[in-house]
C-alpha cells in the first residue's frame, strides 16, 4: 500500500536542498516540520504555522527532541497569512489539511484560508520548487476543500507549472494530495 506522507516526501526530495527555505503550512504535532528542518539543514530556513497553540508546544518538543537545527521559525497564525512573514522565494511547502491528529476534530482547516493560503504559496514558489497539499475527504469540510484545491489547481498554466493528483480511486473516502511543480 502507498503511505501518504512518505509518497509526498519523495516529491519534496526531488526539489529541497540543504539551504533552501520551505514552509510547512500546517504544522500539527511537527512531523512534517521536523522532515522540513532536518531536509533544509542548517543554512537553510523553515518557516511553520498554525492556529493552534497546542500544535506549536507540541511541535517545540519535538523538534528539540530529535535534534533539528534551529533554523526554524514556529508561528502562531493562519497559513493564508505566510506573506506576513515569508517574503519568498521557497523550494518546497506543504499542506496536511484537516485535523491537528490528538486535538480537537471541531477545529479544521478550512476553505476560506485554504486557497488564499495555496495562492500565496504558488505565488512564493521559486523555480524548479514543489508544493504538496494532503486532502481528507472523510469529513464534510475536507471533501469540500478537496473540490475546491481540484478546481483551482485545474487553472494554472500548464508550461509554467505541473499539478498533479495522487489518489488511490477504489477507496474514495481515503486521503489524496497534490502536487505543484513550477517550472
Amino acid at each position: 500500500m502507498i503511505d501518504l506522507l512518505d509518497f509526498q516526501k519523495k516529491f519534496i526530495l526531488t526539489h529541497l536542498h540543504k539551504g533552501d527555505t520551505a514552509v510547512d503550512f500546517t504544522m500539527g504535532n511537527g512531523h512534517d516540520t521536523e522532515f522540513l528542518s532536518k531536509t533544509v539543514g542548517e543554512k537553510g530556513r523553515l518557516y511553520a504555522f498554525d492556529v493552534q497553540q497546542q500544535a506549536l508546544e507540541s511541535t517545540a518538543r519535538r523538534l528539540e527532541a530529535s535534534g533539528c537545527p534551529k533554523n526554524y521559525t514556529l508561528i502562531h497564525d493562519s497559513h493564508h497569512n505566510v506573506k506576513n512573514y515569508v517574503d519568498g522565494p521557497i523550494k518546497a511547502g506543504m499542506f496536511n489539511l484537516g485535523w491537528l491528529p490528538g486535538g480537537d476534530k471541531s477545529i479544521t482547516t478550512l476553505r476560506s484560508t485554504t486557497l488564499p493560503a495555496i495562492r500565496s504559496a504558488i505565488e512564493l514558489m521559486d523555480r524548479d520548487a514543489v508544493i504538496t497539499v494532503a486532502i481528507y475527504p472523510g469529513h464534510e469540510e475536507g471533501d469540500a476543500e478537496g473540490k475546491m484545491v481540484e478546481e483551482f489547481l485545474s487553472t494554472p498554466v500548464r508550461y509554467k507549472y505541473c499539478c498533479t493528483q495522487i489518489r488511490i480511486v477504489n477507496s474514495p473516502s481515503s486521503p489524496f494530495f497534490f502536487v505543484i511543480e513550477s517550472k
